[in-house]
């Protein structure tokens, strides 16, 4: 998941994030090519999110497909679900926006790591 992730870039990925809600990935001859996952959760809302595809394996719908089933989890669970996009990520905003996803607004957000 971090090797994915650090090729893809979907958003910050640490160590530990994947502790924080529940992923899922497909695989392709025993390597992760595509993943995504929820986090961040209240009553009424979830994040989709680290949805990403190996650069080798795009184009053949995974992303899409991996947002989809996370998207009628969250729905099933009757919380809405939201995401969060680079805005220079114009393939990803289109997938979005593809699947009904509509931008509500365009935020700045700084990642800080407490040192040692």
């Amino acid at each position: 998941m971090l090797a994915l992730t650090d090729l893809t870039k979907p958003g910050p990925f640490l160590p530990g994030t994947a502790r924080m809600g529940d992923f899922f990935g497909i695989r392709h001859d025993g390597a992760l090519v595509a993943m995504a996952g929820t986090r961040f959760a209240t009553d009424t809302w979830c994040e989709v999110s680290a949805v990403c595809t190996h650069p080798d394996a795009r184009g053949r719908g995974y992303g899409a497909t991996l947002t989809e089933w996370i998207t009628a989890r969250i729905q099933a669970s009757g919380r809405q679900a939201f995401l969060h996009v680079t805005a220079t990520n114009t393939s990803a905003k289109a997938l979005y926006d593809k699947l009904g996803f509509r931008e509500r607004r365009e935020v700045t957000v700084a990642a800080f790591i407490r040192s040692a």
